[in-house]
């Protein structure tokens, strides 16, 4: 079938959807796949830009752009998967037709994806650094020394400790000037 008449599908299952004559999602049928297939991509784009576009709909946490094994250069498609489900559903509904230089994308669900686990020396050094690396970039967590974690507890506890008797002294104080005042009063 001809890709520009799956876009048009595609579209038109969304509007029948929101016209209300359906009684259920025909996304429900793809509850089970975090992945979409992506055609018609510009040859020239990367994987750093796909999810550059992708990720306004969710966390892309694993993108395979599929290349040409000879090149290593782009097929002009991809399979993208989101960390969570629901978001497939935003970036179908959302990014299905849309032109990205020139070009007309399709975005629809995929039922059965896998992930290949192809031979590393067989494919090119980016897709091997994006299989290795994963996809998002990491950002290195700041380390605190164990010991100085302790400390900043202990340290707080104090503070709460001094707290909780400071206002128990201003209580007392509060208590015996009423008391006082009450008995001279008398």
């Amino acid at each position: 079938m001809n890709p520009m008449t799956n876009v048009k599908n595609v579209l038109k299952l969304s509007e029948r959807e929101l016209s209300g004559n359906s009684k259920s999602s025909w996304h429900d049928q793809y509850k089970d796949s975090a992945w979409i297939f992506v055609g018609g991509l510009p040859y020239d784009l990367t994987e750093g830009d796909i999810i550059c576009v992708f990720s306004q709909y969710g966390e892309v946490v694993n993108i395979n752009l599929v290349r040409d094994k000879a090149t290593g250069k782009s097929r002009g498609f991809s399979f993208i998967c989101y960390e969570d489900q629901r978001s497939t559903i935003l970036a179908v509904d959302n990014l299905n037709g849309i032109k990205i230089l020139g070009r007309t994308i399709r975005v629809d669900h995929c039922e059965q994806y896998k992930a290949p686990n192809a031979d590393m020396s067989k494919i090119d050094e980016i897709t091997a650094s994006i299989r290795i690396e994963g996809c998002a970039p990491v950002i290195p967590k700041p380390e605190i020394p164990i010991k100085a974690e302790k400390t900043e507890k202990k340290e707080h506890k104090e503070k709460k400790r001094k707290h909780k008797e400071k206002k128990s002294k201003k209580k007392k104080k509060k208590k015996n000037k009423s008391e006082s005042d009450s008995s001279s009063s008398e």
